[in-house]
């Protein structure tokens, strides 16, 4: 298993209080505050999402959050930018097709 500590940008990884996430429906365990790709990738989690039009996979690019390939539903909310989101304890984190789909109610609730 490969973990990522150190950003370039994002600096150092967080705490060292592990926490579950929850992918495609399956629980992992993750580090608070480490971005969503590094502990997708330190589960051996590469793809993270599929084109719209071709239906390619997708996973990490550039890493700093100027890419829209590690793109995933997080919450319910689409097209979250996975390498420059922590995460925390019971995020739920799903591969998203194509654009997305909200999956959560009215913001305004």
């Amino acid at each position: 298993m490969t973990r990522i500590y150190e950003h370039p940008i994002l600096g150092k990884a967080a705490g060292e209080e592990q926490v579950t996430i929850i992918v495609d429906g399956k629980p992992y365990q993750a580090y608070e505050g480490e971005m969503i790709a590094a502990a997708l990738l330190a589960n051996d989690i590469k793809i993270f999402r599929y084109t719209a039009h071709h239906h390619k996979p997708r996973g990490i690019y550039c890493g700093i959050g100027r890419c829209t390939d590690c793109i995933m539903t997080v919450d319910g909310i689409p097209n979250i930018r996975t390498c420059i989101t922590p995460v925390r304890d019971g995020m739920v984190i799903e591969t998203q097709v194509g654009v997305g789909e909200w999956k959560r109610g009215d913001l305004r609730e």
